[in-house]
């Protein structure tokens, strides 16, 4: 059998393009939640047992640093103050993107909302409702989920 007019090596076009859509699909939404986890581990973070995140000497004191939960999602550690330690969702509340830690600030890439990395709390939309906490507690000088 020979293959028909527009199949490549006997491979029908539709399945071929219709497999290549989908592949687009899911670049184009993964696009929306994923940008800028590749510094999550410069906090020092294992993503291994144990739950250790983040050095607490990494993590700036007013500041943040970008890490990942023991189950691989990205989550925003910052020190309000020497030795106190917070943890944040690294996911935007509008559409899902990760923010990123600027300073005090932290922000999405994809529409511009910003969040203070202190409290999780919106500074500027379009996001409505702030980070969701992930708890986190200092054990000798590193950051562990808790």
């Amino acid at each position: 059998m020979t293959p028909a007019a527009g199949d490549a090596a006997g491979v029908p076009r539709r399945p071929v393009l219709a497999a290549g859509g989908a592949v687009a699909a899911a670049a184009l939404v993964g696009g929306c939640g994923g940008g800028g986890d590749s510094d999550a581990g410069s906090a020092g973070s294992s993503g291994a047992g144990g739950g250790a995140l983040a050095e607490l000497s990494k993590v700036p004191v007013g500041g943040a640093v970008s890490a990942k939960a023991p189950d691989g999602k990205p989550i925003v550690i910052a020190q309000p103050s020497a030795g106190q330690a917070v943890g944040f969702s690294a996911r935007c509340t509008h559409m899902g993107c990760t923010v990123q830690p600027k300073g005090a600030k932290l922000q999405c890439p994809c529409h511009g909302s910003q969040y203070d990395a202190l409290t999780g709390k919106v500074l500027h939309g379009p996001a409505q409702r702030p980070l969701s906490p992930f708890p986190v507690k200092v054990e000798n000088g590193t950051v562990v989920a808790g």
